[in-house]
This record gives structure tokens, C-alpha cells and sequence, in this order.
């Protein structure tokens, strides 16, 4: 039977199939052809499953994950140790980055560019990308300022071939806000975009901002196509001489024009460009622009003094109007300068251009220079020091499987050896004779679950998986390291693992080694009733 395109061969049974090796040149062709094909695609991989030298690369996505492969029982027969190690190793996934101090522009204007075509209408993403992509501008914009609180923003939106300006270059959260509830979301997406006109608007805007400051794009780009008016290279050559860095996130594929763009405006480096997977994997990539770029070029670092006022907050008894926005309110900020008053900050002045910013600011600014060191997770062996989280007193999860316990080994000449356990789980005392095969001997434990304990590598406070987010996105300070002094931290420091010794404590507080000889005097106890053949030795192991 055929189509307009191809033939298309119904299912028949072995009599009417056609003969793979057939003794016909076509038919004999034909399978020798696919046995060449097979037999080459089987050369192309090793015995040990990588790829010959020879070999094609494989794409990433050609690698078929399975989440279910890493889910492994514990001890109990239970998943729950597994599940939660992945719902942890997925929050501190973003935690996991770089903390060498490098040298930072903190002083930023950065151009939100937003896709607003027709090809924002798909739903691939839920509900569509469209509103999807003003969900997550509503957070990038709040947590951009969250982060550079001297810093600037504009948006700007591709609409129908022309570029449109939603918000100007400002300081205030509250006003971007509202701009994109009042005009993004009003408008429809309709028509193509167009990358030059958005670039050459964004250009404009930060043409005029000083020279002390990065300057910025980043473009959300839906399309895999543009609709421009002239010769895209000449603005790309544009960007360059004006020293604009550009980074564009795509979301529907790779595209070459965007992936020169990146390349040519960031020195060479590809990786400011990212092709989101899922809406996670999209919020991450629109999260990663609010941490300043680094300074790589001699000529970027070059120090410089910036003026800046500290106004004082005023407030009246009559309204009057402020220098900013012309509105009759009762309080504000003054400059110091010029004595205008401002609604709000950081902002410029309106009469001087002073850039009028709080000492608060600065000091949550200076945090990109000099970030917290990552947490490193606590293992089994040392989680016995702490019981609650340092700084929300939440309980820590105990480990049932691993206990410490005393094995006394009794070894009978005459007769097998058995082997006594006294384990000290809820101040019990129980015995074990009876042996273990080698196959028993041979398996391997169940992997144990998290501890849940994340330690500071300088006060070796123990903490939540909870408070390490907190600590390393919002307060950017480990409390143990601010509450304790500082000679108190570097005691700890050097002290750490706890000895354990004759009549010492562990960090909890209760005595090890008094401990452990109860222990041994109970099953020497309980073995002295027992039955032993004479002659027979005793070791105790721990």
C-alpha cells in the first residue's frame, strides 16, 4: 500500500515477508548493506561501553537517564534514607558553586530582554512560556535586587518584529513590578521577534550609564528565528566596542546566531548561553544572572573612586514634594549634597546625580567578593556530636543500622567459634551465638542513609539542610561563626574530631570511654553465667 509520501508495508505473516537475504542482487544488497551497518555500529563501541576512537560523539541527550536506577532499599527494606538524600542533594545543588574570592562588578545595569512573540504561546511549558516567563521575571526581578541592592534594571519585550519598552533604567523593585503587571501583561504575544531591535534598544539605554558599572543583557529568547531589519553582525561589533555582556537563555533550542552573540560579547565563553530542560531547570538559568559576573579583562579592573551619600531618613509634619517623582509625601530621604528629597534607595539624586544608597546596601553587596564557604556534610562516624541544628534547634535523625557496639569474640579450641554481640541500643543487652556463613560475611551492606548534618569548616557547628540554604542564599554569615568568639572558633577548630580518652567528653557532653566500660563489664557479666569451655580466649573488639 502506498501514500504520498512513502510505501508503506502492512504486517503479514512469515509466508508474504520479504526475504532479508535474498538471492536477488537488489535483495542480497539490501542485507548486506544493513549487516555492514550493524556490524559497524558494534565496532563503534568498546567492551567497555565508551566510544571508539574513530566513533561519532554522542549528544548529551542521547544518554537515556533513568531516575528509578539510583533508588536502592536501606536495612529496613524501605526507600526513605534513598528519597531523602535526592531531595537534599537537589537543594544544595545550587549551594555547591565556587567560593574563591574573584573580583566582581557590584555596581551593575543590567537590561531584562523578553521574548513577547507568537512563539511564546506554546505550552510546552505549563500553563504557557508565556506566562510562565512573566512568572519568572516577577522573581528574577525580585531577587535580583535582593542580591545587588545598588544595583539597576530596564525591560525591554520583542513584540511583533519591534522592540518594546516596558520599564525604565532604575533602582526601585516596586516600579518594575508594576510595569510588568501593567504593559507585559496586557500585551499578546503575536508576531516574530527581533533580536537586533531589542539589542540596539538595550544598547542605547546603557550607553549613557558610567563607566564604573557592568553593563548588561539578559536576553529570554523563544524563537529559533529573527526577524531583523538589517545586518545583526554590525550590533554584535556594536556591543563589543561598548563593552555590553550579553546572556541569553533559550527555550527552544540552540541557535548559531545566539551562541556568537555569547561568545564574542563574554571573551571567548559559551557558557552564558543555556537551552532550558524542564521549568526548574529554566528558573535556575534565569537565577544564575542575579550573581555579578566576574572582572576577566585588565581593562574592566581598573580601580576607580566613586562618590556616594549616605542621606538621613526625615520625616515632616506637612507634605511636600519629592525631587524624584513630584508626589506629595511626609517622609523621605535627604541629600546630603544638595538637600533634595528622595522617596526612596539607592537611587540617584535628581538636582546632583550623587548616587545615594545605605550603609546596609553596601554591606550585602560586598558578600559576591567574599562569599561563605560551602557546608560539608557530616558522616556517620562524627554525628554523634550533635543532636538539634546550631541554629533552629530542629532534631537530627539517629541512625538505628549503625550503633556502637561491643563484640566480644570467645574462641573454643575444640569447638566452633561463636560470637557474642552486646549492643548498646536502648541501654539493652543482648547476645548472638549463632555464626555467619561467608556467604552472609560476603554481602554488602545497604547503603545508610544521610545524616542530615551539614558542618562549617571553620566552627564545626552542625546545621539543617534548611538553615544551609538560608545561610548561604539570604544571610551570607554562619551563625555559629558570628555567636561564638573568635578565640572560642579557633578552639574548636583545632580540637576537632573530638579525642575520645580516659574519663574525656565527646561534644555532646556525656562521657565515652566511663561508657564503654559499662558495656564490657555487662557482657563479661553475661558470660562468666554462660556455659565456656576451659582453655577458651576472649578478645573485645569496639
Amino acid at each position: 500500500m502506498a501514500d504520498s509520501d512513502e510505501d508503506f508495508v502492512l504486517s503479514s505473516s512469515g509466508d508474504d515477508r520479504p526475504k532479508a537475504r535474498g538471492a536477488g542482487g537488489g535483495g542480497g544488497g539490501g542485507g548486506g548493506a544493513a549487516g555492514s551497518s550493524r556490524r559497524s555500529t558494534r565496532k563503534s563501541k568498546r567492551a567497555d561501553g565508551a566510544p571508539a576512537p574513530g566513533a561519532t560523539k554522542r549528544e548529551k541527550w542521547e544518554d537515556i537517564q533513568r531516575s528509578w536506577d539510583n533508588v536502592v532499599e536501606g536495612a529496613d527494606g524501605s526507600i526513605a534514607g534513598t528519597v531523602i538524600g535526592l531531595l537534599e542533594a537537589t537543594k544544595r545543588k545550587r549551594l555547591l558553586r565556587d567560593t574563591t574570592p574573584i573580583q566582581r562588578g557590584i555596581i551593575r545595569h543590567l537590561v531584562l530582554i523578553l521574548d513577547l512573540s507568537s512563539a511564546m504561546l506554546e505550552k510546552d511549558l505549563r500553563p504557557t512560556r508565556f506566562l510562565l516567563t512573566l512568572r519568572y521575571a516577577r522573581d528574577f526581578v525580585t531577587e535580583y535586587f535582593e542580591q545587588n541592592p545598588i544595583s539597576q534594571l530596564s525591560i525591554i519585550g520583542m513584540h511583533d518584529g519591534l522592540a518594546l519598552r516596558i520599564s525604565d533604567m532604575g533602582g526601585n523593585p516596586a516600579d518594575h513590578l508594576t510595569a510588568l503587571q501593567e504593559k507585559a501583561f496586557t500585551v499578546e504575544p503575536k508576531g516574530a521577534s527581533s533580536l537586533q531591535n531589542a539589542l540596539e534598544m538595550g544598547r542605547a539605554e546603557l550607553f549613557h550609564t558610567p563607566t564604573h558599572g557592568t553593563r548588561e543583557i539578559l536576553l529570554i529568547f523563544g524563537a529559533l528565528s529573527s526577524s531583523d531589519p538589517g545586518d545583526i553582525h554590525d550590533t554584535i561589533n556594536s556591543l563589543i566596542e561598548d563593552r555590553i555582556q550579553v546572556r541569553i537563555v533559550g527555550l527552544a533550542a540552540q541557535v548559531a546566531v545566539c551562541r556568537e552573540l555569547v561568545m564574542k560579547t563574554n571573551d571567548g565563553d559559551d557558557s552564558a548561553y543555556g537551552v532550558i530542560l524542564d521549568e526548574g531547570h529554566y528558573r535556575e538559568l534565569m537565577m544564575a544572572a542575579t550573581t555579578p559576573p566576574v572582572t576577566k579583562t585588565e581593562e574592566k579592573s581598573v580601580p576607580s573612586l566613586l562618590m556616594m551619600g549616605f542621606p538621613s531618613r526625615t520625616v515632616e509634619k506637612h507634605e511636600s514634594l519629592c525631587s524624584c517623582h513630584s508626589n506629595l509625601t511626609k517622609g523621605g530621604y535627604i541629600c546630603p549634597r544638595c538637600t533634595a528629597k528622595v522617596c526612596f534607595l539607592p537611587t540617584e539624586c535628581p538636582c546632583c546625580g550623587l548616587t545615594l544608597i545605605l550603609s546596609t546596601h553596601l554591606a550585602r553587596s560586598y558578600h559576591h567578593l567574599f562569599p561563605l564557604k560551602n557546608w560539608v556534610e557530616v558522616p556517620w562516624s562524627e554525628a554523634h556530636t550533635s543532636t538539634h541544628c546550631w541554629s533552629c534547634q530542629s532534631p537530627f535523625p539517629t541512625n538505628q543500622s549503625q550503633t556502637s557496639s561491643i563484640k566480644i569474640k570467645i574462641r573454643n579450641p575444640s569447638t566452633t567459634a561463636a560470637t557474642a554481640t552486646a549492643s548498646r541500643s536502648n541501654g539493652a543487652t543482648t547476645t548472638s551465638t549463632a555464626p555467619k556463613n561467608d556467604h552472609q560475611q560476603q554481602q554488602q551492606q545497604p547503603p545508610q542513609p544521610p545524616t542530615q548534618r551539614y558542618a562549617c569548616t571553620d566552627c564545626k557547628t552542625h546545621f539543617c539542610i534548611d538553615c544551609d540554604i538560608f545561610t548561604h542564599e539570604s544571610l551570607h554569615n554562619c551563625p555559629g561563626c558570628q555567636s561564638l568568639s573568635e578565640e572560642r572558633v579557633k578552639a574548636r577548630a583545632n580540637m576537632w574530631p573530638p579525642s575520645i580518652g580516659d574519663g574525656t567528653a565527646d561534644a555532646a557532653g556525656e562521657p565515652t570511654s566511663s561508657s564503654m566500660r559499662t558495656q564490657v563489664a555487662e557482657a563479661t557479666k553475661m558470660l562468666e553465667n554462660s556455659k565456656i569451655a576451659p582453655g577458651s580466649s576472649m578478645e573485645v573488639e569496639n
